[in-house]
């Protein structure tokens, strides 16, 4: 019997949303879950490994590929390239594996073009307060940093209206919201843009 194809799953959120620690979560299920593993021009960094922390490669390889169209989504950052493979993210679907994708707003809209059938997730903290007190906590960051890392998520939480799901990450509560996203993920519930709408103005007021 074949396997069921898998679900891309495309989560998005701002720095200080717990992406990471409800990712590991999902991950932890290894029957189930993989994480999209990107491709780029640096060079690696001590201990990374090609083709389990990134896919390395050269500027002109990167850029043939761009000409192939054989990335889902690419950007520049930093001098840098960065891409989602679509050879290593059909290859996993095909598997049956949910294929987890961490992306920024931008890159989840290009995915969105390319595939239509993936499933697209916006993690988010239940309100402003909570999002500004994660990151005053984490003291690694000067405030002029912070302030521009709230200011660029209330960019992105206006981009969250067009996302199929919005998921709020209470406070202490990362396996319960991990738990709701694989619920989604099994019976992909009716999306309800009204609530995210709502969600939305209540968060940015």
């Amino acid at each position: 019997m074949d396997k069921k194809r898998g679900t891309l799953l495309v989560v998005s959120g701002p720095a200080g949303s717990g992406k990471g620690t409800v990712l590991g979560i999902l991950l932890q299920n290894t029957e189930k879950y993989v994480y999209s593993v990107s491709a780029t021009t640096r060079l690696p960094r001590p201990g990374e490994v090609d083709g389990k922390h990134y896919f390395f490669l050269t500027k002109e390889k990167f850029l043939s590929l761009v000409a192939s169209d054989s990335f889902l989504e690419h950007a520049e950052y930093v001098g840098n390239c960065y891409g989602t493979l679509r050879s290593f993210v059909e290859e996993k679907l095909e598997e049956g594996k949910n294929v987890i994708l961490e992306i920024e707003v931008q890159g989840a809209l290009q995915i969105r073009e390319k595939m239509p059938e993936a499933m697209l997730i916006f993690l988010c903290p239940p309100d402003y307060a909570t999002l500004e007190s994660r990151l005053r906590g984490r003291g690694t960051e000067t405030d002029e940093v912070i302030k521009k890392r709230l200011a660029t998520a209330l960019e992105e939480i206006q981009i969250a209206a067009g996302y199929d799901y919005l998921v709020v990450n209470e406070d202490g509560r990362s396996a319960d919201c991990a738990a709701q996203i694989d619920g989604i993920v099994n019976t992909r519930p009716e999306k309800n843009k009204e609530n995210i709408l709502s969600f939305i103005k209540n968060f940015t007021e």
